[in-house]
């Protein structure tokens, strides 16, 4: 059926099997192209045959509706007549070559691995949460479509935006990387948030192959973080409280700053991404993590760096003072070349009134490093942590899920 469309296309209402619209939508978003141009391309490819192809199951068909040039659906329909197949299975027929000929895109690997250091002196920001949301952002099934947060103002992306505002939504495929969660903190909140136990301190830890100490490999330490839309993709470093000792054991240590990437080199290299949660502490701990996510020879400037986590209030205005001031110490003395990948307004809430606004404000005027996100504090995120479950696991759809993937593409 044929129904008039403004322009130059056609609306088409046809049926297809469930399991080709569903694959026809995933591979079209992945060569990023539109549903209409791919039947295009199909149809077009199966008319050229010079037979015809082995039938296709289509019981069970389901409407199916796209637009295409004027005449393109006669001028088919009337092919699938000569050819004695029907118009379903001709179309099903199209699909099915469009998709073998243009098979799913391999995910592009770095030469270097992103080492992401998420950080801020102040504790109760979230650097966790937005440790573990952007990882598992990075990790989803590129076979797959999620929902990504699209506007071109953060403002529009807060919780209490009306639904005539600017804010979209786009499905996209996941970006299907190989990601390393490092729980850097010997509080472990990133470990207990994703269901594991903090390793015990009697054995092998990050701390004790820091300090040299360690009598087996680091790779036996890490685990799966088990959820089918990651794959095997999304790894966790778990915590060990002997952590609380690491700036005493790193002050005997030759080229501490160094400490943690000569622990990391072990793995690093399995990974597309590495993403540190740091504790809030200033000392050689985070000189450690600072160094590790310094921009290495022949790496693209913004490839790794420091993610800093704030929230819309004057004490964390402070701690940012105090982070940044440490970073510049460090760039000075060390020569680092030494990225911002960019701030993140976690936990913002509007109804605060006039300190979360104007703090807010505030962090979107410091132009660099910039905002690169803004996250609502909803309940979707405290649910999860009490569940022990990834959030974009638990509620994939939720408005924080949708803004941690746009915060990982945004500083992809």
């Amino acid at each position: 059926m044929i129904s008039s469309f403004p322009g130059d296309r056609e609306k088409v209402v046809s049926k297809l099997p469930a399991a080709l619209q569903q694959d026809l939508k995933v591979r079209a978003a992945q060569h990023g192209t539109d549903i209409q141009h791919a039947v295009e391309a199909g149809i077009e490819a199966w008319r050229r045959l010079g037979s015809n192809l082995e039938p296709i199951d289509t019981a069970g068909a389901k409407s199916f509706a796209t637009f295409l040039p004027p005449g393109h659906w006669d001028t088919f329909r009337d092919d699938c007549v000569a050819r004695g197949v029907s118009l379903i299975q001709g179309l099903a027929q199209s699909v099915q070559m469009w998709l073998e000929t243009n098979p799913a895109p391999t995910v592009t690997r770095p030469a270097h691995a992103r080492r992401i250091i998420v950080a801020n002196q102040k504790g109760g920001v979230g650097k966790t949460a937005i440790t573990a949301g952007i990882g598992e952002a990075l990790a989803e099934d590129p076979n797959r479509l999620h929902p990504v947060r699209i506007s071109k103002h953060f403002a529009a992306a807060l919780p209490e935006v009306e639904p005539d505002s600017p804010l979209d939504y786009e499905d996209l495929p996941g970006l299907g990387q190989r990601v390393l969660l490092v729980d850097f903190d010997p509080q472990g909140h990133l470990t207990k948030q994703l269901g594991h136990k903090p390793l015990p301190i009697e054995g092998d830890s990050l701390t004790k192959h820091m300090a040299g100490e360690a009598k087996g490999q680091l790779h036996d330490l890490i685990v799966p973080i088990n959820d089918p839309r990651f794959g095997d993709r999304l790894h966790l470093l778990p915590a060990c409280t002997d952590a609380f000792l690491l700036d005493v054991k790193l002050s005997g240590v030759r080229a501490r700053e160094a400490a943690l990437e000569r622990a990391l080199s072990a793995v690093e290299g399995e990974y597309d991404a590495v993403i540190i949660d740091c504790p809030p502490s200033l000392g050689l701990t985070m000189d450690a993590a600072a160094y590790y996510g310094r921009r290495r020879e022949g790496e693209a400037p913004g490839n790794s760096g420091v993610l800093v986590i704030v929230q819309a209030e004057d004490s964390s205005a402070d701690a940012y003072g105090l982070l940044t001031s440490q970073i510049e110490d460090l760039r000075a003395d060390m020569r680092l070349d030494l990225n911002y990948l960019g701030l993140v307004v976690n936990q913002y809430d509007s109804r605060r009134g006039y300190i979360a606004t104007s703090s807010l404000q505030s962090w979107m005027d410091i132009k660099d490093p910039r905002v690169v996100g803004v996250i609502g504090d909803l309940k979707e995120q405290k649910e999860a942590v009490r569940v022990k479950q990834p959030l974009l696991a638990y509620s994939p759809r939720c408005d924080q899920s949708v803004g941690m993937r746009a915060l990982a593409r945004e500083i992809s």
